[in-house]
């Protein structure tokens, strides 16, 4: 890691991670405490918490790097946004886009009650994957054969949930890449089905189990297409970081679940077409560089999140300094090396969340590459 970034990277590192283990213990009290005697409690106690931690991300995005969130929608969407249930089947464009669902949630007023379906090894995270566990994300293998009872399981356990939630769906399965689109292009002709140029194919079997298990209790499926201006660069965690902006697009258009057919094989249908209707979508925004003005909704920039980071940071510098004084922890060589130790530790859980971020890293695009290298 670069010096100038590793000198930004720690500081903020430092207080993500310490607000967080804050957060996490308040959490797990909660969840020991107040879960058994009433759900409902904790899980209103725990929305307010998760987004003292959350605010912080969308602190980074709002006010440090400055990428601009452009969301368009019709007046029906835009006034039902947050004020009910909703399944959200969003595509996958670039590493953040869990974030800037986060982002649009917070606009909203349901962070904390913002949920998705996530693969296993993302609750193994500190700090930001222990929350999510906390928050009832649900985290899947990959492998249908154990994931099914999994999603029907936790999908149940939001029927009682008793603030309106976001659960978000990414049914491609995997993050976009170069080489992932030409492996689901080489697929999509081998079997004679529309070949996509801006998605991968949907992986349908989670979404017709979201679907027959939501069915009764969640009134929307708000269909999600991201995209990034072909003149500005796509966001990373790294990128936003260093501070760098950028652009990103939103298209949000309410769908009642009321309008999905009942079968299976039709819902999986539905949810194929829906991909095959962004994928022209995208065509457009490619060609105009919008989704249409008409439909633009300014989100603007609430200072809530700026805040938060504040009074983290002017609450850590207090006990920091009160500690240090206390201890005289630097006037000993083991101090400074445990000290030195410990900005090492946080140095590297930084670096491994910004990997775990990138899409090129995982492991269906290291695949998808070698697909493509062999061809």
């Amino acid at each position: 890691m670069a010096i100038p970034v590793a000198v930004v990277v720690v500081p903020l590192g430092l207080l993500f991670l310490l607000s967080g283990l804050i957060v996490n213990l308040i959490q797990a009290a909660c969840y020991l405490t107040i879960r058994p005697i009433s759900k409902s409690i904790y899980r209103r106690i725990n929305r307010v918490v998760a987004e003292l931690l959350w605010l912080q991300l969308v602190w980074l995005v709002d006010w440090w790097a400055g990428v601009e969130i452009r969301l368009y929608a019709d007046p029906e969407t835009f006034k039902a946004m947050g004020k009910e249930h909703a399944l959200v089947v969003c595509n996958h464009r670039s590493d953040i886009d869990w974030l800037v669902g986060w982002i649009l949630a917070q606009r909203s007023g349901c962070l904390g009650s913002t949920l998705a379906v996530m693969k296993k090894s993302t609750k193994f995270l500190p700090v930001i994957g222990w929350s999510m566990w906390f928050t009832e994300y649900l985290f899947l293998e990959r492998s249908w054969a154990k994931d099914e009872d999994t999603l029907k399981s936790g999908l149940q356990r939001l029927k009682d949930f008793p603030q309106p939630f976001w659960l978000a769906l990414f049914v491609e399965g995997t993050r976009f890449t170069p080489a992932k689109l030409l492996a689901a292009q080489e697929y999509a002709a081998s079997q004679g089905l529309p070949v996509p140029r801006n998605v991968l194919i949907p992986r349908t079997k989670g979404f017709v189990s979201a679907v027959n298990n939501m069915r009764s209790f969640v009134p929307a499926i708000y269909d999600v297409t991201v995209s990034i201006p072909k003149d500005k660069p796509s966001p990373t965690m790294l990128g936003i970081l260093k501070g760098q902006p950028s652009l990103v697009h939103i298209h949000m258009k309410r769908r009642p679940m009321t309008e999905l057919p009942e079968t299976e094989e039709e819902i999986a249908q539905w949810c194929r077409d829906l991909f095959v209707s962004k994928d022209a979508l995208l065509d457009k925004h490619l060609a105009h560089g919008t989704y249409g003005e008409e439909d633009y909704k300014p989100i603007g920039r609430p200072l809530k999140s700026l805040l938060v980071v504040v009074s983290w940071a002017a609450l850590l510098t207090f006990a920091a300094v009160r500690f240090f004084r206390c201890s005289a922890l630097l006037s000993t060589w083991k101090g400074v090396a445990f000290t030195t130790l410990a900005l090492v530790l946080v140095t590297g859980c930084m670096r491994a969340f910004i990997v775990f971020s990138q899409a090129e890293r995982s492991k269906t695009a290291k695949a998808a590459q070698a697909r493509v290298k062999k061809a």
